[in-house]
């Protein structure tokens, strides 16, 4: 009895011609389709189809050092679309957002260097990332100027960070302003820890008073997830975002779609290295959903996906 044959797919080698688009490129990627090059465009695919289908609640998860690593405006780019609905991220994102909305940069480096000579400079480092330590003044100014009309009340952690985008200044390129601007619900429950948190905390140490539910936003995102008709997810590395996120779609039909670009591994069994597959055990992924994990460094892969995604949204 003859053995059935595999329906193979061959493998087609990428050409690079002269004034290639990031859009062409990736796409000859896909016909390669197999291994990083596979990943990237499956990734582009996915991600085209999450933004298209208008039945879909979007949830965009982001950790990492995204805002030091030149990605910012990649990120607004992609909030700015309207198509997002739920923003979750950490609190260092948005603390390094704010830095800059508030007329502070971020500089090249390097990560050869002697530390202890940087502490002395008043620089701190992110791999070869600086910033100068003096950006925690204004930060502190920005607070004690806006204090009294950021808590005057009581609030959920969503709420405040509603407030705050609305205080940078129109016109600041900013993630914060984008998603006020937006109506783009924005969720950090490790707000506490990051330079935010500690304006907040030094505010409250000098006696100060605020009233922040921590847990109301809980009740939002699962509600949000609950009632989606279809959701898909875009997760720029794991952390707190990423499993905020994955709980939320336990409550949900199961993801249609999903994307992770991450560099950490399985095999210890944390969040930020599952594979997305493992979701679907806990219900958190549809077993028929579109779904692919890259296994790269944001800074790289995003650019890349965010051309062609961008090229074939017309956008």
């Amino acid at each position: 009895m003859a053995k059935k044959q595999l329906d193979l797919k061959k493998v087609d080698h990428i050409s690079v011609k002269e004034n290639i688009s990031a859009d062409e490129l990736v796409t000859n990627m896909g016909k390669s389709g197999v291994m990083g090059a596979g990943m990237v465009a499956r990734a582009a695919d996915i991600i085209t189809d999450i933004l298209n289908d208008k039945d879909c609640t979007v949830f965009l998860g982001a950790a990492g050092a995204l805002v030091p690593g030149g990605m910012k405006d990649i990120l607004i780019d992609v909030l700015s679309t309207g198509r997002v609905k739920v923003f979750v991220t950490t609190g260092a994102m948005l603390t390094h957002d704010l830095i800059e909305a508030i007329g502070y940069s971020h500089y090249q480096g390097s990560a050869k260097v002697d530390d202890a000579m940087l502490h002395k400079k008043g620089i701190d480092r992110m791999y070869d990332s600086y910033m100068h330590n003096n950006v925690y003044e204004g930060l502190e100014d920005f607070f004690m100027k806006n204090w009294d009309k950021l808590f005057n009340e009581r609030m959920s952690i969503r709420e405040f960070l509603h407030k705050l985008g609305s205080m940078v200044p129109e016109g600041k390129s900013s993630i914060l302003r984008t998603c006020y601007e937006k109506k783009i619900d924005v969720f950090c429950p490790a707000i506490a820890d990051s330079g935010i948190g500690l304006m907040v905390w030094g505010r409250i140490a000098g006696g100060k008073k605020v009233d922040v539910q921590a847990f109301d936003d809980l009740k939002d995102i699962l509600d949000i997830a609950w009632t989606a008709k279809k959701s898909g997810f875009i997760y720029l590395g794991g952390g707190v975002p990423k499993n905020y996120i994955q709980q939320a779609m336990q409550f949900s039909k199961g993801a249609s779609y999903g994307v992770q670009i991450t560099m950490d591994r399985p095999e210890p069994g944390g969040s930020s290295g599952a594979e997305l597959k493992e979701g679907i055990s806990w219900g958190k992924l549809n077993e028929k959903a579109r779904f692919t994990d890259v296994i790269c460094d944001v800074t790289i892969a995003l650019p890349l996906i965010w051309s062609a995604v961008k090229t074939r949204l017309k956008i």
